[in-house]
């Protein structure tokens, strides 16, 4: 008896190791229960940002990812467009349908300053030269276009896209897009913002001092005239200029951030120069230039001063509800498209590490400009044909 009872628990406990997992699995949750996002998941949106980081395209050498970027915005259905602005380099501009002609113009740039920094991922940080300045803006605003497409949200004659070049250095590729002749309500330019709206950003001169002396042997300097010596007196008087503030835009700064001169440490140099940019938060570029030649010339008679050009601290419109807001002390390609259009200034990611031997981006900013974007799109939108 004691046998048979041993042989009816085994085959009861054989039938519940049977029935009791095929219940489970029938079983589902009553609610989608969120799942915690993979720190190394991936997506178009990913994809698309590492393919654009992982191409080097340093200022003046954009054309292996404006070939890449046609490739890939054609594959979306868009209409492509290239605008050469030099022989070897060229604009972007995309749409749908046959007309060029749109309500709303995303815009951001494909160059990056050197040196290239190649693609890497740790978690969800996204590295590499542009990563965040400004490819970042980049992927993002082609994802909220196609998401809006997708959806129907948007249709031909609703928004275009535009990618320049040279905006790391003069802003060529921007001035370039006026001969477009095309006019737009509203521009939203790309750029690292933390994802706020800009209200303004400071303005910005550059200039570069030039030293002139006269070479002789070290052992003696007084047949000479040193102009590294020269290059010193100036700089040192530019650190004590009283330069303009505002209560907007906060305080107008110099950064000095190349210097050169001499040949040998046993030759007095005949030359040196320095380039220097002022980014400024009050006032015109015309007191900049009278505030730096008078700190020059009452320093030394052996510099002469070269001007860029220069603009004024840049007000943007920043109208749209659900945003935070803020002025940044950088400049952008803003000015350089000219139009009654309306003006924005969105980006993910942060200035403070661009141009860094860190730069990067969180995937998180990434994808929350996304939806950033959309929402300009869509209120902007909302507006009715040439509402102020």
């Amino acid at each position: 008896m004691r046998h048979l009872q041993s042989h009816l628990l085994l085959a009861t406990c054989l039938l519940a190791s049977q029935v009791l997992p095929a219940a489970a699995a029938s079983q589902q949750p009553l609610f989608d229960v969120p799942r915690a996002p993979s720190p190394t998941r991936s997506s178009p949106l990913v994809e698309l940002h590492k393919s654009l980081v992982e191409i080097p395209s340093l200022t003046g050498s954009e054309h292996n990812v404006t070939a890449f970027l046609h490739t890939h915005l054609t594959a979306l259905g868009l209409t492509v467009e290239t605008q050469p602005v030099t022989p070897s380099r060229a604009n972007i501009l995309a749409y749908l349908g046959p007309s060029r002609a749109s309500r709303i113009l995303l815009t951001s740039h494909l160059d990056t300053v050197p040196p290239f920094l190649p693609y890497r991922r740790l978690n969800s940080t996204l590295y590499g030269r542009g990563s965040v300045d400004a490819k970042a803006s980049v992927a993002a605003q082609i994802g909220a276009f196609s998401g809006l497409a997708r959806s129907g949200a948007i249709r031909a004659g609703d928004v275009a896209l535009l990618f320049v070049v040279g905006e790391e250095r003069g802003g060529a590729g921007m001035r370039a897009a006026n001969d477009l002749r095309l006019a737009w309500e509203a521009v939203v330019f790309g750029e690292p913002t933390e994802r706020r709206l800009g209200r303004g950003h400071k303005g910005g001169i550059g200039f570069t001092l030039t030293a002139h002396g006269r070479a002789a042997h070290s052992g003696y300097p007084e047949r000479g005239r040193n102009a590294i010596d020269a290059l010193v007196r100036a700089l040192a008087a530019l650190q004590r200029v009283d330069w303009p503030s505002s209560e907007a835009f906060g305080e107008t700064t110099l950064n000095v951030g190349e210097i050169h001169g001499g040949v040998a440490p046993n030759v007095v140099p005949e030359r040196a120069s320095a380039r220097a940019a002022v980014r400024i938060a009050a006032g015109e570029p015309q007191l900049i230039r009278r505030l730096v030649r008078d700190a020059v010339a009452a320093a030394t008679a052996d510099v002469e001063v070269e001007f860029t050009a220069g603009i004024g601290p840049v007000p943007i419109d920043h109208d749209v509800e659900g945003f935070e807001t803020a002025v940044l002390n950088y400049g952008t390609d803003i000015p350089n498209l000219h139009g009654a259009h309306k003006r924005y200034l969105y980006g993910p990611g942060t200035i403070l590490v661009a141009h860094s031997p860190d730069e990067h981006v969180e995937l998180g900013d990434l994808e929350e400009a996304v939806e950033g974007y959309k929402l300009l799109i869509r209120e902007i939108l909302k507006r009715k044909v040439g509402a102020p």
